[in-house]
């Protein structure tokens, strides 16, 4: 079991969407993630880019968008995808 496994939440730390809340939905090889959430578009980032979270949610390897969603608002975590968590800079 890895730190970057299917359904993982993270939370970006680097680029125009540091700060938001995500979800590892594959992992492309031992560089890239693919992930995808409410508040961040479905991308290919950096695993350096990502700060992984305790809590997972239950997805398939490539889950599309709206599973992702689904599992979201299952898992009960709208609101805490939503939020925005202050990232330290440098």
């Amino acid at each position: 079991m890895s730190v970057y496994d299917i359904g993982r939440l993270c939370v970006k730390t680097m680029g125009r969407e540091a700060g938001k809340y995500c979800v590892i939905v594959d992992v492309i090889d031992k560089n890239y993630l693919l992930i995808d959430g409410l508040a961040v578009r479905r991308r290919r980032t950096n695993y350096k880019h990502v700060e992984p979270l305790a809590e997972t949610i239950e997805i398939q390897k490539g889950a599309n968008h709206e599973a992702v969603e689904a599992a979201i608002k299952k898992a009960k975590l709208t609101k805490k995808m939503n939020e925005t968590f202050s990232v330290p800079t440098k």
